[in-house]
């Protein structure tokens, strides 16, 4: 089943920091990564992904840098910042907020999550 992209917008910058908190990655890694991990639930495209990495950038909760990768080729590496892993942290509030009120939507107070 295919997910609606408007319920992964809304939790790109929560994926991509959490990526991100664990180690240091290039786009198209990244984009590997997401689909690896989502049993190719989520896929991105490079053109949707560099403008939210250059709009984390500019927030300051990721820097970039250029390094050789194993292949011996340069490419743009992403790093988490202090301040974006302090974002990160209110992301996954948010996020368990979030999932916690749909669950008790979903499926009643009794069968919610707590």
């Amino acid at each position: 089943m295919k997910i609606d992209k408007n319920l992964i917008g809304g939790s790109t910058i929560l994926i991509l920091l959490a990526l991100l908190d664990e180690k240091d990655m290039y786009g198209y890694q990244i984009i590997k990564e997401i689909e690896k991990r989502s049993d190719e639930a989520f896929q991105f495209r490079e053109g949707s992904l560099y403008p939210v990495l250059h709009k984390l950038q500019n927030n300051g909760y990721v820097k970039s840098y250029m390094a050789t990768g194993d292949t011996g080729k340069s490419r743009k590496y992403y790093q988490i910042t202090k301040k974006g892993r302090k974002q990160l942290k209110e992301e996954q509030e948010q996020w368990n907020l979030f999932s916690l009120s749909i669950n008790k939507v979903l499926g009643g107070s009794a069968n919610a999550f707590s």
